[in-house]
């Protein structure tokens, strides 16, 4: 028989944090074996819970979330929304410019899709989250990485920005806090990359899910709260904030320069239209934890669990020979560097699949977030303290190792 092939449009699309190394990792389970997955910031498996009152209302109103509701998104949690863009300086944004959707994850598809011609160019920044080059891919368009400069504290280089941008260029994507580094841009370089819009017209796609997840009291800036003169797409959600990856409750908010985007306005319209609505409970959500006591905060605090497992893991991880590691400002991942002298390494998802095999923690690679060298990789600090000191332990044993089989010892 005929095999039956995957679009074309998939060629360019990768998704590596559930990739090869996740389904070797399954197998292994199937095997009997117990595995360290510090590949995804999935809260709830390491025990941080959503807070009860947003799960206490999400069951009251069950009895309302069986119909569809309006194609954007229920009118309260769109006000609630809509208060919250408000306290972070955001100006002009009405009820009509809140989309409510199935996490961010399916706006930012969504905002591509309604975007981008074949052939169009995105500036997305290198490492990035996967998700926003597949998205570019899948709509047809190219992705443009730019690079973020880790000696600059993993700043986006705006001038390798400018260089990139040509006439088929229609965005640039900002993911402030970073994932993967956590890192977390200052005004001064969020002003650079506006200007940069502003001269070329360039839509700004701002993913902001991290905006709570900040440590030693460091604060988040909403790109859309410097500027009313370019256009912006700002993307969030409960999943990292408020411990509700599962919910899939997250939204997306057109800000700034509108009068011209009326008809890429009223494509993303038609699109919220298609996919008839959100999942009405997860919509429940929105008000309460936005309205609600903000419990990120004792997290991510002075003696926080989340700011206690990031600095244990940033010295377990540095205190390892060769290897180097910005500490993160904000979100839940560090993306250490391997030195390649130390460690030379060819290609980082085998590296990513011996480590596995070895010492049964499960890491991503660098290249799997669009990395342009095979001598990073991506880990989560969200197993507690004792758990992460084995994590640790183990792949220090595992690069000791490696470095011996290199001649590196």
């Amino acid at each position: 028989m005929r095999p039956i092939l995957k679009s074309n449009k998939l060629d360019d699309v990768c998704y590596e944090i559930r990739g090869p190394a996740m389904e070797k990792a399954r197998q292994m389970e199937e095997e009997g074996h117990k595995i360290i997955k510090l590949n995804i910031g999935n809260l709830a498996v390491f025990g941080f819970d959503p807070p009860d009152e947003i799960v206490h209302d999400m069951i009251r109103n069950m009895h309302g979330a069986a119909g569809y509701t309006d194609s954007k998104g229920m009118f309260a949690p769109r006000k609630a929304v809509m208060h919250y863009t408000q306290e972070k300086n955001i100006s002009g944004v009405t009820i009509e410019d809140i989309y409510l959707g199935n996490g961010a994850s399916e706006l930012i598809v969504m905002a591509m899709n309604g975007l981008l011609n074949n052939g169009d160019e995105v500036l997305v920044p290198a490492p990035d989250y996967p998700l926003w080059t597949a998205a570019v891919s899948l709509s047809g368009g190219n992705p443009v990485h730019y690079i973020c400069d880790e000696q600059a504290g993993w700043m986006p280089d705006v001038e390798d920005m400018r260089r990139k941008i040509t006439s088929n260029t229609k965005a640039i994507v900002v993911i402030n806090p970073n994932n993967p580094t956590g890192a977390l841009y200052p005004r001064e370089v969020l002003l650079d990359i506006i200007e940069l819009a502003r001269q070329h017209q360039l839509i700004v796609l701002a993913d902001e899910i991290y905006d709570k997840t900040l440590y030693d009291e460091e604060e988040h800036v909403s790109m859309a709260s410097l500027a009313d003169d370019v256009l912006f797409i700002t993307l969030n959600g409960l999943s990292k904030n408020y411990r509700a990856c599962g919910y899939r409750a997250g939204w997306m908010v057109v800000s700034g320069e509108k009068r011209h985007a009326k008809d890429y306005i009223d494509g993303l319209n038609m699109l919220a239209s298609m996919r008839l609505c959100a999942n009405a409970p997860g919509q429940f959500a929105i008000q309460t934890a936005l309205g609600g006591y903000q419990s990120i905060n004792d997290l991510v605090g002075p003696g926080g669990r989340l700011l206690k497992q990031r600095d244990l893991a940033h010295k377990l991880l540095t205190d390892i020979p060769g290897v180097t590691c910005v500490k993160p400002k904000a979100a839940l991942y560090m993306f250490p560097r391997l030195d390649p002298v130390m460690y030379p390494i060819a290609d980082d998802q085998q590296f990513a699949c011996e480590l596995l095999s070895e010492e049964k923690v499960l890491i991503v690679q660098g290249t799997g977030f669009n990395w342009i060298a095979p001598d990073h990789f991506r880990l989560v600090f969200l197993p507690n303290s004792d758990d992460l000191s084995d994590a640790c332990g183990r792949i220090a044993r595992f690069l000791d190792g490696y470095r011996r089989r290199h001649g590196r010892g």
